[in-house]
């Protein structure tokens, strides 16, 4: 795996390792979004071990322009059945308000060292059963600490069909509270897993019923920051072309210049370079989503990337038929 999967979608087992992966994309005005890949620990020491990393991978990158973002999962330092029964509104026994006011510690620790730092932190989104008390915990973090700059990002899911509307009033609050909303918008990563649930537990799915609609809200969600580029930062992190050149033109359109601060593009390490290294030739914020850590650490988003690649078949056909014809064209100049 380490060899295969695991080289072609991660940049190294340890921090001092991906930084080849971020000066290769450096030389191309590419910037990485660093994750470290752990995700689903049970024990306070593995989610102390894993603040620890978050704040070292903050600090390594102190200096290096290459590394604008830090990002995370709230599964890396919470525990899930924690976030599963805030997330269902269940009263916490007095240890489990110990523990996840121990939570909330260490993401003001993350936040604080990203503020501290000039970088910012990215919150990935979850599987809908335990993303309410990740929301609020983004929103918590961004009250203290986007109040000048978009120092912490949540994430949001346009596959699920309230999230427009989340988006909308996420906005009005940071409006009235007078903080920066920052944002990350993704059509999402767990379609068959929310899906499969819901059919299970007998309640209606929170996903789009198709892809036509999902691209829909992606668009309007796009659209909705875009036309509010001075107050909303996002990240427009998407394989989709048609999304991403829309934005552009937009920027273009507006004569919004294409590196304002409010706006980046991003795709995943190992995946739509053509869209990255393009927009990143033409002037616009670019970053590759880069983790890194042990093989095994890593293994939940490298099945998560494996199955997201048999989703998008047609998609990786046209990478595919992109690369063959580059490989023509260099052959004919040598």
């Amino acid at each position: 795996m380490k060899q295969t999967i695991y080289a072609h979608f991660c940049g190294g087992e340890t921090l001092e390792e991906s930084l080849k992966t971020v000066a290769k994309l450096g030389k191309y005005k590419v910037g990485t979004i660093l994750d470290y890949g752990v995700e689903g620990k049970e024990t306070d020491e593995d989610f102390d071990r894993g603040c620890d990393e978050f704040v070292r991978a903050i600090k390594f990158s102190a200096n290096n322009p290459d590394i604008p973002f830090i990002s995370l999962k709230v599964t890396g330092l919470a525990k899930f059945s924690i976030l599963e029964k805030i997330n269902d509104e269940k009263k916490l026994e007095e240890d489990e308000l110990v523990e996840w006011n121990r939570v909330k510690g260490r993401m003001h620790r993350i936040c604080k060292a990203a503020y501290d730092n000039g970088k910012s932190i990215m919150i990935d989104a979850e599987e809908s059963w335990i993303q309410k008390p990740v929301d609020d915990l983004a929103e918590e973090m961004s009250r203290f600490y986007n109040k000048e700059n978009a120092v912490v990002y949540n994430t949001i899911q346009l596959y699920r069909t309230d999230r427009l509307e989340f988006l909308i009033k996420s906005f009005d609050r940071a409006q009235s509270q007078n903080f920066l909303l920052a944002v990350k918008l993704v059509r999402g990563a767990y379609m068959e897993k929310e899906r499969a649930r819901a059919v299970k537990m007998n309640y209606q799915s929170p996903i789009q019923p198709d892809k036509k609609q999902c691209d829909i809200d992606y668009d309007q969600a796009v659209d909705f920051c875009l036309s509010r580029i001075e107050n909303i930062a996002f990240c427009l992190a998407s394989h989709n072309e048609k999304s991403n050149l829309r934005a552009a033109n937009f920027l273009l359109e507006k004569n919004v210049p294409a590196n304002h601060p409010h706006i980046m593009f991003s795709q995943l390490l190992g995946m739509s370079d053509h869209i990255s290294f393009v927009l990143a030739h033409e002037g616009f914020n670019v970053s590759k989503y880069v983790p890194y850590g042990p093989v095994k650490d890593v293994v939940p988003y490298l099945m998560r990337r494996a199955q997201e690649n048999t989703s998008v078949s047609g998609q990786m056909s046209r990478e595919l038929s992109l690369l063959r014809k580059e490989i023509r064209r260099r052959k004919t100049l040598s």
